[in-house]
């Protein structure tokens, strides 16, 4: 009889409206091995991933997508993932890791003014504060050789223009490799920090993987500028969502658009974050 009545309770448990924990994901996606010998993306997010690929080919230009759940390892490649495209100020993140890398290597003591450019260059995409810390420490010389440590295997600067951090060609695969850097590589100290930095950017880069909503607690860095010789716009995005940054997503939109081009890829980008991850976690 006490078997019987474990049994009983087990399956009471498991039937039980809610037993998944809050924030989890709808749709069954596994914590464990529930979905062994099955798509590790789960029916739900594999379906929103079909979605949003088709979505992407509907739209202007070209868009190279990486999405990863740091959890199971699955990983998603659109076909264009590894398209140089203009990284524009995406970058910046990177830049961010290398300085508080160095600082904590002895090679060279932030000041104060130094961490406020650190914040505005993530906070508002703040240009002149990436030239001020870019020229301040050592260019190309010094950020350029290290860039690729941190996943940007792919980058390529251009004879045509200044070897600056405004002027790399990077892909998707490269903003996935840094991201994951980011979260899995860095210091605890400095890997919070800049959580709660692309947490909390301004109102300019709140696009791209920030449709992802706000039950997903995304946080991202943006790149966008008309660079491309013809003035067509290029629109990227690179962060996290979800419970403890499951799920991180790198998005390079090449519009091919000149009139309108930024607002084209910012609707590109963001709805493709907003497929994958509207609704996912709750509301």
């Amino acid at each position: 009889m006490g078997k019987l009545l474990l049994v009983a309770l087990l399956a009471a448990f498991a039937l039980a409206p809610g037993a998944g924990g809050r924030g989890e994901p709808r749709g069954g996606d596994p914590r464990g091995g529930e979905l062994r010998g099955g798509d590790p993306f789960g029916p739900d997010l594999r379906a929103r991933i079909t979605r949003a690929q088709a979505y992407a080919g509907s739209r202007p230009g070209v868009t190279g997508i990486v999405l990863r759940d740091r959890r199971t390892g699955a990983v998603h490649r659109s076909p264009a993932a590894g398209t140089l495209i203009w990284a524009c100020s995406t970058p910046k993140l990177a830049m961010a890791v290398d300085l508080l890398l160095r600082e904590d290597s002895g090679a060279v003591k932030l000041t104060a003014e130094d961490r406020d450019l650190l914040h505005r260059m993530l906070h508002s995409s703040d240009n002149d504060a990436a030239h001020a810390l870019w020229n301040r420490y050592g260019g190309e010389a010094e950020f350029a050789r290290r860039f690729p440590a941190y996943g940007l295997t792919d980058m390529r600067f251009s004879d045509r223009h200044p070897h600056h951090w405004g002027w790399i060609r990077t892909t998707a695969n490269d903003l996935d490799r840094l991201i994951g850097y980011v979260l899995t590589r860095l210091p605890a100290r400095h890997r919070d920090h800049l959580v709660r930095e692309l947490r909390a950017v301004d109102v300019n880069q709140q696009w791209g993987v920030w449709g992802a909503g706000p039950a997903a607690r995304p946080g991202n860095k943006n790149g966008w500028s008309d660079d491309n010789d013809d003035g067509s716009w290029i629109m990227n995005s690179v962060g996290f969502a979800g419970p403890d940054e499951r799920y991180t997503l790198a998005l390079m939109n090449d519009t091919r658009v000149i009139s309108g081009g930024e607002a084209t890829g910012k609707e590109t980008t963001t709805k493709i974050a907003e497929i994958l991850f509207g609704g996912y976690f709750g509301d």
